[in-house]
């Protein structure tokens, strides 16, 4: 189970055990080559770690049922006025709102106030307050926000100059690498952990961007946001994600890399916002199969599936079934890679794609829109009868994901996607438990955001004479996994 560490989870730890098992074991304990300690490291970097804290207002569920009606008592008896406060304020709250708070982690990356820690810390918060490594509390503003990449920059502002951290090159880490992990477990405050990168370039499927620093340093709920150090006291990783049934650290943590975040980072800070490269293609992995029938002596590439009309990719005359082997002059060996070169790449910047069209190499030059300006056009462009068919051929009515559905449905404000409202009974989709608060989050392995994005998913597929689409779910417990739905009729 893939858990964002936001902190929300309250944890009390009974019974420690396996303590001393350096002074136990000589020999283990002196088993780190060239490693005296972490003190001084830990010491000179921890005043650049933040506490994140956050207060959520929400509605309080309303009691289910009819109330009971107060017992007649004598007027004047002490027992009605008793009975009657008692009343008042259980009817009253049904409905009041209640404050709702959790905590994260975060680091300095300006003097001047700027803090970075991940989305779904701050996400749905009313206040954010940024505590510091001595404990000073300040209020904190956002100053913008990516989604996509599970990022957020906060401005505080403060009489003096904070410590700030230092960005490190992510690709150079290597597997075995030492790391130090510092953040706020479970509200404990400022913690520190170490431990060694595990994996690199990890894929996890939260994000066209998928990257991840795999670690074994100890992260838990709380630590979302914190920086992973390399022993140079360079921030090379953001903690983000963890891998836990139970929800606590199980060794294996993921963090955004530092050579992902810095760009992402720096055009929050500036202008609040992200501008992204965008192709304007649809793309899918070279599979042996695919490889085989395209004529391919590697499965290597990225197989375009759909070309966005007067996108970029298809005024260069680029089209479906090209491979694109290369982008900007960097290799594409796999497809996930694309999304990444094409998303840090300038808009409005032209550059060289190479591909495999029957293959044979071919090379256009395109020049890169902006897959911000795209996503708000198609957004606008929403076609409510073209939706009414595709939730039609599905048998499911779906929605965009609302405050009001979110609460409905107990949705955190990380989940992404459409939201199906209704099953029709006895569909294919009811016999294979798909259910109103289900979300959607890809058709055919490519994410949606609105009913319009499916709709038109569905209608490429049906262009395509397919009989079936491949859908990706989240369903109410949380359980995410793949679910193919043919149309009806």
């Amino acid at each position: 189970m893939l858990a964002a560490v936001n902190g929300r989870l309250a944890v009390v730890a009974a019974g420690l055990a396996l303590a001393l098992i350096g002074a136990a074991n000589p020999v283990a304990a002196q088993s780190r080559p060239g490693i005296e300690g972490f003190a001084d490291l830990a010491e000179r970097l921890q005043p650049a770690v933040v506490n994140i804290s956050t207060s959520q207002k929400v509605k309080a569920p309303a009691r289910g049922g009819q109330q009971p009606e107060m017992p007649q008592f004598p007027p004047g008896s002490p027992f009605e006025e008793f009975f009657k406060e008692f009343f008042d304020r259980n009817r009253g709250g049904d409905n009041a709102p209640r404050k709702v708070q959790s905590l994260g982690s975060g680091f300095v990356i300006d003097a001047k106030g700027f803090v970075v820690t991940n989305n779904h810390v701050i996400a749905d918060a009313d206040e954010i307050t940024v505590i510091l490594h001595d404990g000073t509390k300040l209020e904190a503003t956002l100053k913008g926000r990516d989604q996509k990449t599970d990022l957020a920059v906060l401005q505080v502002k403060t009489p003096k100059d904070l410590h700030a951290i230092t960005w490190g090159d992510s690709d150079k880490a290597r597997v075995g690498d030492w790391v130090l992990a510092i953040g706020n477990p479970f509200g404990l405050g400022g913690t520190v952990t170490a431990g060694i990168i595990s994996a690199t370039a990890r894929d996890i499927h939260s994000s066209p961007y998928d990257d991840y620093l795999q670690t074994d340093a100890s992260i838990n709920r709380g630590n979302s946001g914190g920086p992973m150090f390399n022993l140079a006291g360079e921030v090379i990783g953001i903690n983000t994600v963890i891998y836990s049934p139970s929800g606590g650290s199980i060794g294996i943590g993921f963090s955004i890399p530092s050579n992902l975040a810095k760009n992402i980072v720096m055009q929050l800070k500036e202008t609040g916002r992200t501008q992204r490269g965008w192709l304007g293609v649809r793309i899918q992995t070279v599979t042996d199969d695919l490889a085989e029938s395209l004529g391919l002596k590697e499965s290597k590439g990225a197989l375009v599936a759909g070309v966005s009309p007067e996108g970029p990719a298809a005024k260069a005359g680029i089209e479906p079934g090209d491979v694109i082997v290369k982008f900007d002059g960097k290799d594409i060996n796999e497809m996930r890679a694309l999304p990444r070169q094409v998303a840090e790449t300038r808009v409005g910047a032209t550059v060289e794609v190479q591909v495999l069209r029957k293959g044979k190499p071919q090379r256009f030059n395109v020049k890169l829109g902006e897959l911000e300006e795209s996503e708000k056009e198609a957004a606008a462009r929403a076609d409510k009868p073209q939706v009414a068919r595709a939730v039609d051929a599905l048998g499911m009515s779906l929605s965009r994901l609302t405050p009001d559905l979110r609460e409905k449905f107990e949705l955190k404000g990380e989940v992404k996607g459409v939201v199906i409202t209704d099953v029709e009974a006895g569909s294919e989709a009811a016999e294979k438990g798909l259910r109103a608060g289900t979300v959607i989050l890809e058709v055919d392995q490519e994410e949606v955001a609105t009913p319009a994005d499916v709709a038109k998913k569905i209608k490429e597929a049906q262009d395509r004479k397919k009989k079936s689409v491949l859908l990706f779910v989240q369903r109410r417990g949380g359980d995410r996994n793949f679910v193919p739905l043919r149309f009806k009729g």
